[in-house]
């Protein structure tokens, strides 16, 4: 099995910054594939920022040139930087992982952004 953990969620202003991690143990695949999603009061869960199986990215309209999604392979660990944060962004985030016939989710961090 595996586990994700995510961090860095919080309080921040309109304009402001905040970097997520997500930390996954267990048996990992090097063939998995990560991601960030987020879900709001009201609304579906959508995708924020993943990575393909081929290693590229794929980032929501609404987030291009604000979020960057990073990883570090060497210690299982996925990062969402946050930058220009709007109110719209307010949202709890998860982690995900994608692996052939399972998927994984962290337990979200929320992430409140106020004017």
């Amino acid at each position: 099995q595996v586990r994700l953990v995510e961090s860095g969620g919080g309080l921040v202003q309109a304009g402001g910054s905040l970097r997520l991690s997500c930390a996954a143990s267990g048996n990992i695949v090097n063939g998995d594939v990560m991601g960030w999603y987020r879900q709001a009061p009201g609304k579906e869960r959508e995708s924020v920022a993943t990575f393909t199986r081929t290693g590229s990215t794929n980032y929501a309209d609404s987030v291009k040139g604000r979020f960057t999604i990073s990883r570090d392979s060497a210690k299982n660990t996925v990062y969402l930087q946050m930058n220009s944060l709007k109110d719209e962004d307010t949202a709890v985030y998860y982690c995900h992982l994608d692996r052939r016939w399972r998927e994984f989710w962290g337990q979200g961090t929320q992430v409140t952004v106020s004017s």
